[in-house]
């Protein structure tokens, strides 16, 4: 849905890279089985580190083969096999795809005519999963209410975006969510709006959009508005990133789990790095250090 989960790659285990790129392949491939070509066009890999640490708290191995994908079609490449699972982690993509982009119509966007492209893998989506499409839409509803009241509290803000990120986990989990796994996607959830609206910051002023920092600190670009309140900031994505490395903690996993705590342990922190000091700050930050 958004992009920002990525990995740690020069601190990734080869083995995990391959796992990594499998699992997004696979993911893909689900997407075009549960939804239809056009549908894959909207995976991020948000998804997929949500394909691989669900699949590793269910225990359910991905099986990786050799296949050919369009883009990719002159040489086979390890992609992991489309399950159940993965269909199911397919359909929940398509439909947040598709509602943010109605939303984004209905604030007046041009790229809300994009939801268009989705509504086929929508109505498959929808008929697969449908308890999935309720939950995103119900707290969607409840975002855009917070965002056109205009709140200024960022815990608030983040909140419908945070449980839905959990109750999704806890839908595709089943039985196997617990409390840690519901805290952990919260957190994961939370960030995720947090650090949208940090990065996005700008953008939002400068078009005259809803962004929760601007009507915190009603600043006029995001330099002066981490002038204004960044150690503030800085101890809000702290705890947050505590409270994902105390989630983890408590999971159990089925396998392996180097390249799940590289992305949270590592990329979620860098990340926010960057979009605090940007790629170069980040870099001068660890000449420093």
């Amino acid at each position: 849905m958004f992009g920002y989960i990525n990995p740690d790659a020069p601190y990734l285990f080869k083995k995990d890279e391959n796992l990594y790129k499998a699992v997004y392949c696979g993911l893909c491939k689900g997407i075009g089985k549960g939804c239809g070509q056009c549908a894959r066009t909207a995976l991020t890999y948000d998804m997929a580190f949500t394909s691989a640490i669900v699949h590793n708290i269910r225990g359910e191995d991905v099986k990786i083969e050799k296949k050919r994908c369009v883009i990719h079609w002159f040489r086979r490449r390890p992609i992991a096999a489309s399950d159940d699972l993965t269909v199911a982690l397919g359909c929940v993509n398509t439909i947040l795809a598709y509602y943010k982009l109605c939303d984004d119509n209905a604030d007046g966007e041009r790229r809300g005519a994009l939801r268009l492209i989705y509504r086929a893998g929508f109505k498959r989506a929808l008929k697969r999963h449908p308890q999935a499409a309720e939950i995103v839409q119900r707290h969607m509803k409840l975002q855009s209410e917070l965002e056109k009241a205009g709140c200024s509290v960022i815990d608030e803000a983040a909140e419908p975006t945070a449980a839905m990120t959990r109750d999704l986990s806890s839908y595709v989990l089943g039985g196997f969510a617990t409390e840690h796994t519901r805290k952990l996607f919260y957190s994961l959830g939370k960030w995720v709006y947090l650090i949208d609206a940090l990065d996005d910051y700008d953008k939002d002023v400068k078009k005259g959009g809803y962004n929760v920092f601007y009507n915190m600190y009603r600043k006029n670009s995001k330099a002066e508005a981490l002038e204004c309140g960044g150690e503030e900031l800085k101890f809000v994505f702290d705890m947050l990133f505590a409270q994902m490395r105390e989630a983890i903690a408590g999971i159990k996993f089925h396998f392996n789990h180097d390249l799940t705590d590289n992305i949270i342990l590592r990329g979620i922190p860098l990340k926010s790095r960057e979009i605090f000091y940007g790629k170069q700050g980040v870099c001068n930050e660890q000449k420093k250090s």
